[in-house]
């Protein structure tokens, strides 16, 4: 998983953990409380792994200027920024 994977499924976690406790129709409905904090805070940890990988990546220092370059516009693409190559 690349460092702009880890981000996006960080913030698809954390928005999946937000629907856990705004659960009052479907399927999710029939679950207590309890069991919906459970999956919430399961979702939250879950996405807090990815966000530290993010990160990692995010500081990791490309080997060739193609990568870096690869990087950068992956970067640029899950931070809903338009990415121009400077040549």
């Amino acid at each position: 998983m690349t460092g702009p994977e880890h981000y996006r499924e960080a913030e698809r976690l954390t928005d999946q953990a937000v629907s856990w406790m705004n659960a009052d129709t479907g399927w999710k409905a029939h679950l207590s409380s309890e069991e919906r904090i459970a999956h919430r805070m399961a979702d939250l940890a879950e996405a807090q792994v990815h966000a530290a990988l993010a990160l990692a990546a995010a500081t990791a220092i490309p080997a060739t200027r193609t990568q870096l370059l690869a990087e950068l516009k992956a970067w640029s693409e899950v931070a809903a920024t338009k990415h121009t190559d400077p040549e």
